[in-house]
């Protein structure tokens, strides 16, 4: 057996098969965090029609206070034109969640603004801010069930990638084995 063949064979094929899990991967996880976001879309837009059609701040927000830091309930917040926070229902460590300055503009500049928002370690929230008439709204939710998803979604598509190495370690191995023999001149 030529071992320098196998080796050969099993190189291009373990970088198509890593190409591959990666591609796999990402796919999936893009899917998983940009689907984190569609609830959060409904809200924010649902809110900022209410808020234009003459509703008042406190009206759109849930009746709840949600903890932001613990819970995976959603939650709105709705800020005037200079920031500052009208109404919520959501609540950081006892205040407000108050989302950075520039995803407000960015959201009045664009139309709307998706980020990933980590207000403090431990705390990670998908969130969504469109703007009205009288500022900006923000929705958002808690990611931790979407990154355990990631999370083990990666474990998954590593074992597989590991298991589909063996297998073209020893389908490489076989081949080499049973490639014909030149005869050596």
């Amino acid at each position: 057996m030529n071992l320098r063949r196998a080796v050969a064979i099993f190189l291009p094929s373990a970088v198509l098969a890593t190409a591959l899990c990666g591609l796999v991967y990402l796919a999936v996880q893009q899917d998983l965090r940009i689907g984190a976001n569609d609830p959060q879309q409904q809200l924010a837009e649902d809110a900022a029609a209410r808020l234009d059609a003459g509703d008042s701040p406190v009206s759109v927000v849930g009746p709840t206070t949600v903890d932001v830091a613990t819970s995976l309930a959603p939650f709105l917040v709705v800020y005037d034109v200079n920031g500052t926070v009208l109404a919520t229902d959501g609540q950081l460590d006892g205040s407000p969640p108050m989302i950075p300055i520039g995803v407000l503009d960015a959201a009045r500049e664009t139309g709307r603004d998706a980020v990933t928002w980590q207000p403090r370690a431990g705390v990670r929230q998908a969130t969504v801010t469109v703007p009205w008439s009288g500022g900006a709204v923000m929705a958002g939710r808690s990611l931790r069930l979407v990154e355990e998803r990631e999370d083990t979604f990666l474990l998954l598509v590593g074992a597989a990638w590991l298991a589909t190495l063996v297998a073209l370690a020893g389908a490489s191995l076989l081949a080499a084995y049973l490639w014909p023999r030149t005869p050596e001149a």
